[in-house]
C-alpha cells in the first residue's frame, strides 16, 4: 500500500526567487503546499502567481512576527516599524512590554492580506520561526477562529527529539509548543503533527538525510517543513538563510528523490488529503 507524506515549504512571498522555486516544486508534484508571508510589497504579484494552484496545493498563511517590516507600521510590537528578532520577542511579551492588541492587529492585517489577494481563507496556519506557538498568537487563533465552524488546520509540535545533531533545536521548539496540540485540538482545530524537518541549516548536507528519515518514518498526519528557494538580491537583503535554500531545492527536485519515494512506496500528499 502506498503511504503519503505531507511536504510543506515555508516562506512563499519572502522573495521572488523563493516563490519561483516553490512554484516549480508544486508544479512537478514534489510539495503538498506552501505557507505565505503576506507583508511584503511584492505580495500581490506573488499571490497572483500561486492563485491558479490553489486547487492542487495547500496554500497556508505563514504568520510573521520577527525580522521583517510590520504590516501595521510602528507599535509596541515594532517601535520603528520593523518586527523584532525572535530573541527580543518572547520575553517582552511575557513581561507585558508588548501590547497583545498590537500583536493581534498585526496578525489580522497579515490574514486579511491573504484573504483579499487569494479570495479565500488559508488552508492552514503556521508561523515563521514557530511564532504561532507563542501565547499571544494562540490567543489570536482562539479569538479569530474559536467559534468558526470552518477552522484552518494548524502546524503542530515536533515529536520527541532523537539522537541526531538537531536534538537541542528540536527540544527548544517542542518546549515553545508545550500544550499547543492539546489546547488547539480541544478548541476544534485540526493539528498536523508531529512536525519534522528541523535540522541545522548551517549544515546544508544534512537536509537530504533529514528528508530521507521523514520518507521512512513520518506518519500521514505529520508534516515535513522545508525552505527551498533560489537566491536573489531581495532574499539577500531580507534573510540570512540563503545558499541552503538552493540545496533544498536541488534535493527536492532531483530524480534521486523521486527514486527514493518510489522505492519506499511513498508519494507526496496532495492538498485534498
Amino acid at each position: 500500500m502506498t503511504r503519503s507524506i505531507r511536504l510543506i515549504a515555508d516562506d512563499y512571498g519572502l522573495a521572488p526567487g523563493v516563490s519561483g522555486a516553490i512554484l516549480e516544486l508544486i508544479k512537478c508534484g514534489r510539495l503538498t503546499g506552501t505557507g505565505c508571508m503576506t507583508g511584503f510589497p511584492e505580495w500581490e504579484e506573488a499571490a497572483a502567481r500561486i492563485r491558479p494552484f490553489r486547487a492542487r496545493a495547500a496554500v497556508g498563511l505563514h504568520l510573521t512576527l520577527t525580522d521583517q517590516t510590520a504590516a501595521t507600521g510602528p507599535s509596541s510590537l515594532a517601535p520603528d516599524g520593523k518586527l523584532p528578532k525572535l530573541a527580543s520577542l518572547a520575553l517582552p511579551m511575557r513581561r507585558g512590554r508588548i501590547d497583545e492588541r498590537d500583536v493581534h492587529a498585526e496578525l489580522d492585517a497579515q490574514y486579511d492580506r491573504f484573504v483579499n489577494a487569494l479570495d479565500g481563507a488559508p488552508d492552514y496556519i503556521d508561523g515563521h520561526q514557530h511564532v504561532h506557538f507563542l501565547p499571544m498568537v494562540r490567543s489570536w487563533l482562539l479569538a479569530r477562529f474559536g467559534r468558526s465552524a470552518r477552522k484552518p488546520a494548524l502546524r503542530g509540535a515536533p515529536g520527541l527529539p532523537g539522537l541526531d545533531a538537531a536534538v537541542a533545536k528540536i527540544a527548544a521548539v517542542a518546549a515553545l509548543a508545550a500544550g499547543f496540540n492539546r489546547s488547539m485540538q480541544r478548541a476544534g482545530f485540526s493539528v498536523m503533527t508531529p512536525l519534522s524537518g528541523i535540522y541545522d541549516w548551517r549544515r546544508p548536507e544534512r537536509f537530504a538525510s533529514t528528508l530521507r528519515a521523514a520518507v521512512d518514518t513520518l506518519p500521514q498526519r505529520g508534516v515535513f517543513m522545508c525552505h527551498p528557494g533560489h537566491v536573489d538580491d531581495i532574499l539577500r537583503a531580507r534573510d540570512p538563510m540563503q545558499a541552503v535554500r538552493e540545496v533544498e531545492f536541488a534535493v527536492l527536485s532531483s530524480r534521486a528523490f523521486g527514486d527514493i519515494l518510489d522505492k519506499a512506496g511513498v508519494r507526496v500528499m496532495d492538498s485534498g488529503e
